[in-house]
Parts: C-alpha cells; structure tokens; sequence
C-alpha cells in the first residue's frame, strides 16, 4: 500500500496501521451510503381486472354471486360512499372482503332482480391497490337478466340554485314515465336508474334503456332515494326527457318552501312565550283566551334570524294560558304552562363598532321591547361637546333605536343616554350609557361598478355581499345593465344576479309538484378586492342556464 512504500516506520508501528485501515473502510462505506437504491420508482399504476365470473355484460344473469379477479392485491376505499347500483335494490350487495386485501372480491346479491333489465354495480374510486392506493378509477360490473345490455347514457352537472358553494355526494334519479308514473312517486317508490356525483358537480347515468324519462337531483339527508321536502334539497328539469339524447342538462337544487306551520309554544322567560313555525310566515293573530286584569297588555315581535314569534306580556298569577291563534285556514288552541322562574333584565347593546360607516346608522339593540322613547334624556355631541341634533326611530320590532344626524367624516361624536331615556314593556330602565364613536374620511371608501351583459330576462336584482357579513346592498332593474355600489368598506365583494321572474324583489325557490323552477341566479366568478379611494370596474358577460348539446359515445368497458 501506498504509505507502506512512503513511510517505511508504517510496519513498525501496527497500531498506526490499524486505524487508517479503519478509517479507509469506513471512507469507503459513507460512500457507499451515498449510492444506496431507493427501492425503484414509486408504482403509479391502477390495478387491472383480469377476469369476471359470470362475464362483464352478461346477459340471461341469473347468478346470486360474482366474483371479480384482478392482477395484484386491491382493497376498498370509502366503499359505502361510493358503491351505487343502479337499478337500486331494496337489499344492498354483501362485498367481500372488507377490511383485508385481496386479489378477488365476491359480489352476493341479496335481493330478487327484475326481469329484462340492465344493472350496473358503480365502485366509483374505491377500489385501490394495497400498495400505493392507486384506485381503479370509475370501475363498474354491468350485466343484464334481459337478452341484451341497455347503453345508453345521459350526463350532466349539478349545482346549487342560489348558494356559489356547493355540496358534494348528489343522487341522480331517472323515472321511466310510463303509465305507472306519477308526480307524487318521487316521495314514496324508488326510481329505475340512479347515480352520483361523488365528489365532483358532474353526473352520468349509464346503461339506460330507450324511452321517456323524468330527471331529478337530490341532495339527501337519508340516502334512501325518496324526496323528503322537510330535508332534502331537490332539482328537476321541468319537460320529459327522451333517450336517446345528445342533451346534457344542469340541474339546479333548492329547498321548497315549507306550509305554514305553527309550533306548540313554549314559556321562554317570565313574560315571554316563544310561538315557532315553519315555512314562510303568514299574518296570524295570538290571542290569550285566559282571563286577565285590567291592566294586562302584551306585545308580539318577531325573533331575529329565528323562525319564531314573541309574545311578551306582563306577568299573572297563573299556573298556565291558553292562547286562540288563527289566520287563513288556522284556528287552533294551545295551552301553556307556566314553570320558569327566570326573568330577563334590559340590556342595551350598540350595533355599530367605535367606527361609524357611510352605510351605517347608529343604532342600538334590546333584548325587550321597548315602550317608551324619552329624547330629551338621550345627548349627542361633537368631540368639542357642542350638542348636535338627532331624530330616534324605533323600529315595528320595538327592539331596535337609530339615531339620524348630520354627520362629518373624521369626526368623533359620544352618545349620552340618561336614566329613563329607554324604558322597556315591563317598566325597567336602565343606567347612564355612554357611546364615543367616530368617523372616517371619504377617502377611506371605495366605489365598485358592475356592468351586466349577457341573455337575461329583466326585471333584475343586483346583490353584493360578503362571506362573512352576507348581503350588503341589492338594486332592482327593469332595464339598466350597470350597477353602482359606493361607500363600500376595503373588503372582499362577491356579486350575484338573479331574474326576478314574479317581479317580488326577492329570489324565490322552486316547488316539483307544480313544476316550478328556481328563479335563475348567475354568479360573477371572481372575487372583488376593494381598497380604499379605489373605484373597481367590473363586467359581467351572463352564460345561460340551460340545456346544451354535447356528443355522447356508446357507453365504455370501464
């Protein structure tokens, strides 16, 4: 070796020799480390069926069990999710195994089929291979108890009719309409082909027969296929649907409206009973049938944000009251007992922050009605303390004070409010209150200007909002295509457009049975940044919410 022949003492010293001995294998194994394989490239490739018994697209089936033959180990994945067999079958398919992995999965079909008909058994992507889960990607078993295997198909997409988010794992249903069908067989029977959305907005319905169909989406609670209005979400399209088709639709859900509905109610606090419904509120009258003093007086407002109505009255001597409520097509009783021994006390709350916006007004929030309104014991002043003047306005709610005044931008004001300023239903005051509030420059607002094109059917509502404060501002249009929208706070904007197609400044839901669609709602796809002094010019080209036409093949191996 080298320092044998340089350094001759080398041999003399073997001490010496054995530690560049070690040092050169130990040299030599970090370089050796350096090089160690990986194990080759990570495996990327879905697993493959091989073989099927009885065959893909049997015809004739008549078998109870199948059994599906792959080349490397697979295991499922959220199969419960993503299993869907279309025609449904009132007991699912036992598939084994579940849990382990294995090269074979056992299909028992547990329920009685019906004759001449096609049955495709979706996996979606829950079959995945053991090793890396790659999933075997829209993997379906056909067979046919017919002489032949139906293949026709029809696509489409599924979003919400109002909301810009929309919620996955939407159920498809076609309805042969022959002269078994009717309306109301959407509530009570299962339907003939069925499908899903999984994770994505789009759907096929596949290995169809020829006819005339009825098209219906359900965003279910129970996932039983039957529509249930107090639950489910439904969408529909309104005209037959003939197959074969070259048609794909967009299918819009919603939730109806509910009947009207009055609750059984129920003692809240001492003086206030709460009277919830459902559905839209109609004007009805409470009246309490009980007896009472001269000096008995009550007050119905309605709860914020809450289905429900409040009946306060000054308390009584009794152990229960019964209450008259009538309106069109209701007349009913209802007896309520009286248990509670919690009583509210008057809590005043400011709407409005320490800033005071251009959109704002200043107002402030009860819990209890109030029934008297003293200005003289309310103050507003100026930060030089020059009292400024100011009309108060309570709302219908009796819940709500705003004060009107002419104010300046970067400016700071208090509100006063005295002893005996507010005095609520049952006769309580409160303390003195103080309120410093201020205001900012005009420079601090931005402007957003929104011009809208496209096929639409006026008249118009143009919202902006916001995700986390909801609407900030609507515009109706009988004609006009651009939208102002100014003294905006710098913030994130989303902007909608809805038809309002009954002319009622609002967006109305649809109804199946009366074959009523949603009114059309087209959302700008972007957000809008507004920074302040900005003016945002944006325009807003609206595509229709129709059908359209697409090329579709026969229907695919897998």
């Amino acid at each position: 070796m080298w320092f044998c022949r340089s350094n001759p003492d080398f041999v003399k010293h073997p001490f010496i020799y054995a530690l560049v001995f070690f040092a050169t294998v130990l040299s030599v194994a970090n370089c050796a480390r350096k090089g160690t394989p990986s194990g080759g490239p990570i495996d990327s490739i879905a697993p493959v069926m091989v073989t099927a018994n009885p065959s893909y697209l049997t015809t004739d089936f008549k078998s109870k069990k199948i059994k599906l033959s792959f080349d490397e180990y697979v295991k499922f994945k959220d199969l419960n999710k993503q299993l869907i067999v279309s025609p449904p079958m009132e007991q699912a398919p036992l598939i084994r195994p579940v849990g382990t992995a294995s090269k074979t999965i056992s299909i028992e079909i547990m329920d009685s089929l019906k004759k001449n008909t096609t049955y495709a058994l979706h996996f979606g992507n829950s079959i995945v291979d053991n090793n890396e889960g790659n999933p075997l990607e829209g993997f379906k078993y056909v067979f046919s108890t017919g002489s032949y295997v139906d293949s026709l198909r029809l696509n489409g997409t599924v979003s919400h009719a109002f909301e810009q988010k929309m919620k996955n794992n939407t159920s498809l249903m076609l309805y042969e309409m022959d002269r078994l069908y009717h309306d109301s067989i959407v509530y009570k029977e299962k339907p003939d082909y069925v499908a899903s959305t999984l994770d994505t907005t789009h759907f096929e319905l596949t290995n169809i027969k020829a006819g005339t169909y009825q098209l219906i989406a359900l965003n279910e609670q129970r996932k039983n296929y039957l529509f249930d209005p107090k639950q489910d979400q439904i969408a529909f399209v309104k005209d037959p649907i003939e197959l074969p088709t070259k048609n794909s639709y967009h299918l819009r859900l919603f939730s109806e409206i509910q009947a009207f509905k009055i609750r059984r109610p129920l003692e809240n606090k001492i003086g206030k009973i709460i009277f919830g419904y459902e559905g839209v509120l109609r004007p009805i009258k409470i009246q309490l049938v009980s007896k009472t003093p001269p000096e008995f007086k009550s007050f119905v407002s309605l709860e914020k944000d809450k289905d429900s109505l409040n009946y306060w009255y000054t308390p009584l001597e009794n152990d229960s009251l019964q209450f008259r409520v009538t309106g069109q097509d209701l007349d009913t009783l209802f007896t309520v007992q009286l248990r509670t021994s919690k009583k509210d006390s008057l809590t005043l709350k400011a709407l409005s922050a320490r800033i005071l916006h251009r959109r704002d007004t200043f107002a402030l929030e009860s819990n209890i009605p109030i029934e008297s309104v003293n200005s003289s014991q309310i103050k507003l002043f100026e930060k030089d303390s020059l009292p400024i003047d100011f009309s108060a306005r309570l709302d219908a709610s009796k819940l709500q004070l705003s004060l009107d005044f002419q104010r300046k931008p970067e400016e700071h004001y208090s509100v006063e409010m005295l002893p005996n300023a507010l005095v609520d239903f049952f006769g309580n005051s409160h303390d003195t209150l103080q309120y410093n509030i201020k205001t900012l420059s005009e420079e601090a607002y931005g402007t957003i200007e929104m011009t809208v094109g496209g096929i639409l059917k006026y008249p118009l509502l143009a919202e902006l909002y916001t995700e986390k404060k909801g609407l900030i501002e609507r515009q109706s249009s009988t004609g006009n295509k651009r939208f102002v929208f100014d003294r905006l706070i710098p913030d994130t904007y989303l902007f909608r457009v809805i038809e309002d197609t009954n002319r009622n400044g609002k967006w109305d839901p649809g109804n199946f049975l009366k074959k009523q669609v949603p009114e059309k709602v087209h959302h700008f796809g972007q957000k809008i940044k507004l920074r302040a002094n900005w003016t945002v010019n944006e325009v807003f080209e609206c595509a229709p919410l129709e059908t359209v036409e697409t090329n579709l093949e026969k229907d695919s191996l897998f």
